[in-house]
């Protein structure tokens, strides 16, 4: 199974956070392994374990335990995330309900839930408890404090009327159980047997629409290309291509400094892309090929700008290499009549 991923959104509001809080963003950054570059991009995407260790940074470093849980009550979701966007942009809370569990791995993939959504409806013990369905929850309980802070202060502005009633977690308590209670607005029981909020049974009809219905298509068609982005990272050419576009104008796009963003050796890069049936120059190389296509068929900038972008230092260098890819010069590839009109021409399967 490939390692589970958080949005560089998601830590990125973290590390602000936190920073106004009294931590140093040097040493956030360097306490989680995090590149400061790959964060210039909120759908980006880090290694789960980079936010765990930055969690504990964080808590560390603002001197305050709780943070997890100040983190969502503070920081909306819609200011990192555009499936908190798409939440604001539902009529209901049961659709925004539906649409988180659809994209909540844009904002942070776990290693397996239960069966099914991550966060279920079920009718148990006399009400409706919202349950978080991850596995191991004890492993990480700030997780768990962010998730239900962000969900229970994120709706408190839809209604007056508290949706949660009592809350259940897994986890003892960490010693802050009153900042629980303060935070989620119910009486928290530790040591349970699961992760859930017991919410009021007429939830799922109070009224959200704080977005116009038209955002609501534009929003999910974006989510929905998130997604495909996510499937196809799973694989080691995908996780590579992630990793190389951030860092192709910068002149280190290159086989370590990849391997070292994915923290495993260089041999072992190799090895898991010739697994796939591929190399690193050929991933690098269909990649350049697959931008420049697109810059230029869009033509918003110009050839050398385009070479730039897609890593070559010299405008004639990536001539050569547009030529070898297409069969034609860039030049003429972007003149009345050229390629460029017809972009899947062009570009590689």
């Amino acid at each position: 199974m490939s390692e589970p991923t958080v949005s560089a959104g998601f830590a990125r509001a973290l590390i602000d956070f936190a920073v106004s809080r009294g931590a140093a963003r040097p040493a956030l950054l360097a306490a989680s392994a995090i590149d400061a570059d790959i964060l210039d991009d909120q759908d980006n995407r880090l290694p789960f374990a980079r936010y765990v260790a930055l969690m504990a940074a964080a808590k560390a470093l603002t001197g305050d335990p709780a943070l997890a849980l100040h983190y969502g009550e503070a920081v909306e979701v819609a200011q990192f995330s555009i499936v908190g966007l798409i939440g604001e942009a539902a009529a209901t809370m049961t659709e925004a309900f539906t649409q988180l569990n659809r994209y909540v791995r844009l904002i942070v993939e776990v290693d397996g839930v239960a069966d099914g959504d991550r966060f279920q409806i079920r009718f148990q013990r006399g009400g409706a408890w919202m349950v978080d369905t991850r596995r191991d929850p004890n492993a990480f309980p700030d997780l768990t404090e962010n998730a239900f802070a962000h969900l229970v202060c994120g709706t408190r502005k839809f209604g007056t009327t508290p949706l949660v009633t009592a809350v259940e977690v897994t986890h003892p308590d960490p010693g802050y159980g009153g900042e629980y209670e303060r935070i989620l607005g119910a009486p928290v029981a530790f040591d349970a047997a699961w992760n859930a909020m017991r919410v009021d049974p007429d939830w799922g009809t109070h009224q959200v629409a704080r977005l116009p219905r038209y955002a609501f298509g534009v929003l999910s068609q974006r989510a929905d290309a998130l997604l495909a982005e996510l499937e196809a990272a799973k694989t080691t050419r995908g996780r590579v291509e992630s990793l190389l576009m951030p860092l192709l104008h910068t002149g280190d796009a290159n086989v370590d400094a990849i391997a070292a963003r994915m923290g495993v050796s260089r041999q072992t890069l190799w090895r898991r892309l010739k697994a796939e049936g591929v190399t690193f120059e050929a991933v690098l190389d269909a990649l350049r090929h697959r931008l420049a296509v697109d810059y230029l068929t869009a033509r918003k900038v110009s050839v050398n700008e385009t070479a730039y972008l897609v890593g070559f230092s010299e405008p004639a260098a990536f001539s050569r290499a547009f030529k070898r890819w297409t069969g034609v010069s860039p030049r003429a590839f972007i003149s009345p009549g050229g390629r460029g009109r017809d972009a899947s021409k062009g570009a590689p399967g």
